[in-house]
């Protein structure tokens, strides 16, 4: 029996016959989001989960509104008044970064068309326009011919998949409790996690230390390279970081590419932040060394202004990607191989998959890289005129100048007799509390971080269009905010209590 409803159902299906409400339906929702980013004076609105969710909890899902329009002001009310606008030039918080109008059409059409990167015979062009991409990204990282690639959802799966192909070429040497990775002590979170989804120990990580610029000391791992075969244990991996989450700091990759060179190991570059130098007219020099790296890490969603996701995994020598096929008969059957069909899935962890090169694809065809790369100088440069602004102003301190697009810093309560009792932990609570209270006003959002177990404040610059004025704003309302705290326990510098708990 067919429902009642199945000519309404229909009628939402987009096909030849619902061309025309498919044309309003976009132009309504486009309209509505080109409307909100004009207006947005602030990057957030500061609303709390705790008064928003209230909201999303008593909207009636089983109860449809049966209008596009009716469903936009429901979701003006619900998502687009409080989302955080990446594009706004006070966001300098996190790795996101605005995105490029040609990365928004490709966006569009990548959604409507819905092709499966997975087989031949679900993407057909998509399949060969990600496989050019591949391997113009494998050009300007400098491999050769013999290189591949497929794209992920972000650096998490992209790090995760090259371990598991450097795991995978261990094993014929040691048992998974012999293997070891070795990264620096601000290496990438995903590093331990992969290791973890892999099956390895729980100490299978192991940290080596950084020098005063936060990147890995060359000595240092020649040192645990040598402690780590005395042991009769195999490292599986060294996992190099071009631009650290932190501090944007790339590791000395030409002197870590000699030191596993020479051990036999597999080297990894996590550049998933630094990749943007790979179109850098003034900087690629910065990731001299990364072509001789067995793997490399790229996120065209941080630093090539796509929007999430837009990421690959690259490999020196294509054959490496053989561990992650899997051949199904209902699938990619290894005739299809044989007879030169280009199966993506034969590459990738995932089935399924979205067509994320397509974004990049236009925009190189509408920009170009070398214009993407001027966006990507443009931060960089902003972030080293913000260093020497911070590091000029007696309110903060400031660990380290990245080379990329990072700063962080931290607000130093002045000293005297009306704080000096309160100890160092003063410094971070006002600290702490001025990311709060700046983030609950939505008129600039900024990060933190720990180091040497500290806390700091961090920027991350990705939008060109942020200024050293909007900097200049920022650094004024956090030193504010941190002040603010700082003078309302003042009148209790004398307490015991207040002594106990800041020293």
């Amino acid at each position: 029996m067919t429902s009642p409803h199945a000519g309404t159902a229909r009628a939402h299906l987009f096909n030849d016959r619902t061309v025309e409400g498919y044309r309003r339906a976009m132009a309504e929702g486009s309209a509505r989001v080109a409307d909100r980013i004009r207006r947005a004076d602030r990057p957030f609105s500061g609303v709390s989960p705790e008064r928003l969710a209230p909201e999303i909890a008593a909207i009636d899902l089983e109860r449809p509104l049966h209008d596009h329009a009716a469903a936009l002001d429901e979701l003006e009310r619900v998502y687009l008044r409080d989302a955080v606008y990446f594009h706004h030039p006070r966001y300098l918080a996190h790795l996101n970064c605005p995105v490029v109008i040609p990365a928004l059409l490709g966006e569009a059409v990548l959604s409507a068309v819905n092709s499966s990167l997975d087989t031949w015979d679900q993407s057909a062009g998509g399949t060969l326009i990600e496989r050019r991409l591949i391997e113009w990204t494998a050009g300007r990282i400098g491999f050769g011919p013999a290189a591949d690639g497929v794209f992920t959802s972000g650096g998490t799966q992209s790090n995760l998949h090259a371990l598991l192909l450097a795991r995978e070429e261990a094993r014929t040497e040691a048992s998974p409790a012999r293997l070891r990775v070795i990264t620096s002590e601000a290496g990438h979170f995903s590093v331990r996690k992969a290791a973890n989804l892999l099956g390895l120990g729980p100490d299978a990580v192991v940290t080596v230390e950084t020098d005063d610029e936060r990147r890995m000391r060359p000595a240092a791992l020649a040192r645990e390279l040598d402690r780590r075969h005395r042991a009769g244990q195999v490292v599986m991996a060294v996992v190099a970081t071009a631009g650290t989450t932190d501090f944007g700091s790339i590791d000395p990759l030409p002197e870590i590419a000699a030191l596993c060179e020479a051990a036999g190991v597999w080297l990894h570059v996590d550049a998933a932040y630094g990749c943007g130098l790979l179109v850098s007219r003034r900087r690629r020099h910065l990731l001299d060394g990364v072509e001789r790296a067995d793997s490399v890490t790229v996120d065209f969603h941080k630093s090539f202004f796509q929007p999430v996701s837009s990421s690959a995994v690259l490999v020196r020598d294509g054959a490496a990607l053989r561990h992650a096929a899997h051949h199904a008969d209902y699938l990619n059957p290894r005739r299809m191989a044989e007879r030169g069909i280009p199966n993506q899935v034969d590459k990738s962890l995932q089935t399924t998959r979205r067509f994320d090169a397509l974004k990049l694809w236009l925009t190189l065809r509408v920009m170009g890289p070398d214009a993407v790369g001027e966006l990507f100088d443009e931060v960089v440069d902003r972030a080293a005129e913000a260093y020497d602004l911070v590091a000029a102003d007696p309110r903060f301190e400031v660990v380290t100048r990245s080379p990329l697009s990072t700063l962080v810093f931290r607000y130093l309560p002045p000293d005297g007799p009306r704080h000096g009792g309160l100890g160092r932990k003063l410094a971070d609570d006002a600290n702490l509390y001025a990311r709060e209270a700046l983030a609950a006003s939505g008129e600039a959002v900024v990060a933190g971080t720990t180091v040497d177990g500290r806390h700091y404040l961090k920027f991350t610059l990705l939008n060109p269009e942020t200024t050293l004025d909007d900097v200049a704003h920022v650094l004024d309302l956090l030193a504010g905010h941190a002040q603010r705290y700082v003078d309302d326990l003042a009148p209790l510098a004398g307490s015991p209590e207040v002594t106990h708990v800041c020293s």
